[in-house]
């Protein structure tokens, strides 16, 4: 497989996992619940999870490229894994309006996003340190994440 082809193949992946987060938006609902006064704006989290997304599929493609798909079975496993969480949580906390089940869903997550950086290490350094700004942005959501939950207890409609 070509080097472009197989960069576009991660991509792809990466844009399968945003694609949950596309289909189920924010909407009326989001805005109705209440909201720590320190969350970002709304119009932040596009470009963030852009940039997030890039990093992710070149981390992964890195990891490829060094190991092969035989080298990195398990290291690759983990990181669809993490994609896969990944998409869920847009699921989750938007499609079901549930934020008490998605706080338990990014937890799960952030472990998996962990468990990849650390399968990456051993594999390509720099495809593991590729991963931290998305640890560090799910450490935030989670946090997020926890706070909507508690300001809402009761579910809103």
């Amino acid at each position: 497989m070509t080097l472009t082809l197989s960069l576009l193949v991660f991509i792809l992946a990466c844009a399968a996992a945003a694609a949950p987060g596309m289909a189920f938006r924010p909407g009326a609902w989001y805005r109705r619940l209440n909201k720590p006064s320190w969350r970002p704006p709304d119009w932040l989290f596009g470009p963030v999870w852009l940039v997030l997304y890039i990093m992710i599929a070149i981390s992964g493609w890195l990891v490829w490229r060094s190991a092969g798909l035989e080298g990195a079975a398990v290291a690759l496993t983990v990181y669809v894994v993490q994609l896969v969480l990944n998409g869920l949580w847009s699921v989750i906390f938007f499609g079901l309006r549930r934020p008490d089940l998605a706080f338990a869903e990014i937890i799960c997550l952030w472990l998996s996003i962990l468990a990849t950086i650390a399968a990456f290490y051993s594999l390509n350094a720099t495809a593991a340190y590729m991963l931290i700004p998305y640890a560090a942005w799910a450490s935030f959501a989670a946090i997020l994440n926890f706070k909507i939950w508690r300001l809402n207890p009761e579910p809103v409609s």
